[in-house]
């Protein structure tokens, strides 16, 4: 059975590795949200020896996730772990960043302030967050290709949608961290790099 496989997966991994280079240090441990096909998860943590990668996501993504990580035979790979914000509590493990890309559009808004609301438990003291993926500034699209993909995600289910990302922040300021950079990335996607204050 074929590994599932993201296009955008392929395209995106370098300009996401170097930042992670910039912040990451040696003997860090990364939790990632919505691991997705896995493509992230192993292509850092061959790239990233000396930090430890644990991948979850929803229980239909693990198998994909499993088979693509007994493949890759890297040993900074955790087995990935069963993480649905809205019916479990994040791992009671201390990490030194989240990382999550390409989420936070397709979960409902009440999920992304419930994703906040748990970070802080799962961070080690001057923990870090990066989020990766489409936003709007001032409700305005940064792109025509955006607001194409925004009006497909409505469409598919009313509570999809790209998110502001005043709103974004206003909520990882509630939950206690400070947007330290704002990354251009590729195809109109943007990095965001929070420090737990």
């Amino acid at each position: 059975m074929p590994l599932p496989y993201s296009h955008a997966c392929e395209n995106n991994k370098d300009p996401i590795l170097q930042v992670l280079k910039e912040i990451l240090q040696p003997g860090q441990k990364v939790l990632e949200i919505g691991a997705g096909t896995g493509q992230h998860a192993e292509y850092f943590a061959a790239q990233l020896p000396e930090i430890e990668w644990q991948a979850s996501d929803r229980a239909e993504h693990l198998d994909g996730l499993q088979r693509r990580f007994a493949q890759a035979g890297l040993s900074n790979l955790a087995d990935p772990i069963e993480l649905d914000i809205n019916r479990q509590q994040l791992p009671r493990c201390q990490f030194d960043l989240v990382y999550t890309a390409n989420t936070l559009h397709i979960m409902s808004w009440p999920t992304v302030e419930r994703l906040f609301n748990g970070l802080r438990k799962v961070l080690a003291d001057n923990g870090k967050l990066i989020i990766y993926g489409p936003f709007n500034y001032a409700g305005t699209y940064t792109s025509g290709s955006n607001e194409l993909f925004d009006q497909s995600l409505r469409s598919r289910n009313a509570h999809m949608g790209i998110r502001d990302i005043e709103k974004v922040q206003r909520l990882a300021d509630q939950a206690g961290f400070n947007c330290l950079q704002d990354y251009q990335m590729p195809a109109n996607n943007r990095l965001l790099y929070f420090f737990a204050r």
